[in-house]
């Protein structure tokens, strides 16, 4: 499936580290022409060197910026094919006791907000794609949108909010008879290069990484690759018949009870 993309276009937010990363690699293996965003420069310069992606330093949450963003892409490519909606932040989120407006605001901002204009755009970027209105919009959000966590309550409800805005956006775009899909993977805890770290710094770093794997009934993390191979799947011709839908990826984290 080394061609699968070959000839498409995608555009990956927040993809500079993380999951998005890893799916600027995955799509750019299997040939498409990958635009990726986010505001870690020498971090993107190195992807950029790794994969042939092209990097646009943007915030998400910067509403005025998205048209020059997609008459950027559209001037250097022509269509949008895969859009993917992955920039999200937890920075300075709390309990809904402790949490600031600051706060508050910044995480919906680029988590909601952002998201919101990463669909807008994308929509309307693939419905003048040369081809007619076909295409593919992945949204990250979280099994926190099914499991919330008490101190991280705007992370929480910004991803829960997320279902309903791919569901929305689904059906809009089924209703107006076009071929542009739109569906949400939800993941559980992920080894990427923050966690990593978190591990890596812990004075017992065994016990650390334990703890992380056990969050998953499966017993271990997530790994980037494996939902960058989700998000390549629903992003492809093969998923055609699939919008509207929630995608699980938590080592049944949010199947039920584990017991006692």
């Amino acid at each position: 499936m080394s061609g699968r993309f070959a000839g498409k276009v995608a555009l990956i937010t927040g993809g500079t580290s993380g999951i998005g990363a890893g799916t600027v690699r995955r799509l750019a293996s299997e040939g498409a022409k990958v635009v990726f965003t986010g505001s870690k420069a020498e971090a993107a310069a190195a992807l950029c060197a790794e994969t042939g992606a092209e990097f646009v330093a943007h915030r998400v949450e910067d509403a005025a910026a998205w048209d020059s963003l997609m008459a950027d892409i559209k001037a250097r490519h022509g269509r949008l094919d895969v859009a993917f909606a992955n920039a999200g932040i937890e920075t300075g989120d709390s309990s809904v006791e402790d949490i600031t407006m600051e706060a508050w605001e910044r995480v919906m901002g680029v988590n909601l907000t952002g998201v919101m204009l990463t669909i807008q755009h994308a929509i309307r970027a693939m419905r003048a794609n040369p081809d007619g209105p076909v295409g593919s919009i992945v949204v990250n959000s979280s099994m926190s949108a099914y499991r919330p966590l008490a101190n991280y309550v705007a992370y929480s409800a910004s991803k829960g909010a997320l279902i309903a805005l791919m569901k929305s956006s689904a059906l809009h775009c089924a209703t107006l008879k076009t071929k542009i899909r739109v569906n949400s993977i939800h993941p559980g805890v992920v080894e990427t290069e923050l966690i990593r770290s978190v591990i890596d710094r812990s004075p017992d770093s065994a016990a650390a990484r334990a703890q992380f794997n056990a969050m998953a009934p499966i017993g271990r993390m997530a790994q980037v690759e494996e939902v960058a191979a989700l998000v390549a799947f629903l992003a492809s011709d093969e998923a055609g018949f699939i919008s509207g839908s929630e995608y699980g990826i938590d080592g049944a984290s949010t199947a039920g009870m584990m017991g006692v």
